[in-house]
């Protein structure tokens, strides 16, 4: 599936921003299931989370899209006492960090309730977490979380990378999912447009292939995934470089068998994730490899994230602080050509340069 930036629309298809497939999908929830409520900071703004809830409170009514107070523990309570009553909240948080206020509820309450009955009471709601970089968020907002919620048995875990992905997993999140789901929005997506199709093949709630390729395998989340893609696409051209792009998709709960025969097939491994490397998504895919065999890999993989450190507010240290273009495409070429490979690599620094610069909320 082709989940590049969207340059035209064919037949069959129409061009949707990642934001506006969040408004489609929060709106045909409000409008399919009675039991569907949205409460968050900012909701109802008139900017409506990026873009995302725009309206919604005006069509449905306040009693089903709200604003609350500054209440994150409170709040994530409330949508548990509805789910297990038989509502379906959707609760937003517009910083991934503030979600850390509510990290008792989702993780010691939302998460087990399935297990702790046996199976006799769920916790089904939609968590949206917004993450990542751009204008001088610094330390306190910048942090990319999804590890450590995949890190507890019980809640599942996404990063849709484009407008497909969240018309696909949405819907059957929020009409089947028996129990509570993250779902981590990158900041750097909402105001990018994306080709889309009603009909055809549809991005799994696992992990699939976003290109294909025989030479190296790039295991990527979230906006990582564009910055892969752009990167095979420049390594194929300069190099002749077939890169193998897989959006790992649920972190939680990701196809590692496709992961594992990519890797088995190529013998190289790039991981690109949004956060820290270390205790991470990138740990975790080495781990299900060797654990699988450790003969897949030819050489030591490539890891690509966060410094280790927390986020600088300024923008020339934060240019520095997130994996770059440049990096990304050295890092392909180094796992198929060696260090020294003498070719060429993209001028551009900042991964905020390659896409419209994220405007902010307020």
């Amino acid at each position: 599936m082709n989940v590049a930036l969207a340059q035209s629309a064919s037949q069959g298809t129409r061009v949707l921003s990642y934001a506006g497939a969040l408004l489609e999908t929060m709106d045909a929830a409000l409008a399919r299931h009675t039991n569907v409520f949205i409460m968050g900071q900012g909701v109802d703004d008139f900017k409506g989370i990026f873009g995302s809830t725009t309206g919604l409170a005006e069509k449905h009514g306040a009693k089903r899209v709200f604003d609350v107070p500054l209440m994150e523990e409170g709040m994530t309570g409330i949508a548990i006492g509805a789910a297990l009553a038989g509502d379906y909240p959707i609760t937003t948080h517009i910083r991934a960090d503030f979600s850390f206020l509510a990290m008792n509820q989702i993780l010691n309450l939302a998460a087990k309730y399935r297990y702790m009955f046996g199976g006799l009471m769920s916790c089904p709601m939609l968590i949206r977490i917004v993450v990542g970089r751009s204008w001088g968020q610094g330390a306190q907002h910048s942090q990319s979380p999804q590890a450590t919620f995949a890190h507890f048995p019980g809640l599942t875990v996404v990063m849709p990378s484009s407008s497909q992905a969240i018309l696909d997993m949405y819907p059957a999140i929020i009409a089947r999912h028996p129990g509570p789901v993250i779902s981590i929005e990158h900041r750097l997506l909402y105001n990018l447009d994306f080709t889309v199709s009603d009909t055809g093949k549809h991005v799994p709630l696992g992990s699939y292939v976003a290109r294909e390729g025989t030479d190296v395998t790039v295991v990527a989340t979230s906006v990582m995934v564009l910055e892969a893609l752009r990167a095979a696409q420049y390594v194929h051209d300069k190099a002749g470089v077939s890169a193998e792009i897989i959006d790992l998709n649920s972190i939680s709960h990701p196809d590692w068998d496709l992961v594992a025969a990519s890797v088995r097939r190529t013998g190289r491994l790039v991981v690109a994730d949004t956060s820290w490397l270390e205790y991470g998504v990138a740990a975790e895919v080495c781990r299900q490899l060797v654990v699988r065999d450790p003969r897949l890999l030819k050489q030591p993989p490539s890891l690509l994230g966060m410094a280790p450190a927390p986020c600088p507010t300024a923008k020339s240290l934060e240019d520095i602080y997130y994996p770059s273009q440049h990096e990304t495409v050295d890092a392909i070429l180094t796992q198929v050509t060696g260090a020294g490979h003498g070719i060429p690599l993209p001028v551009e620094r900042s991964m905020t340069e390659g896409y419209k610069r994220f405007r902010g909320p307020f």
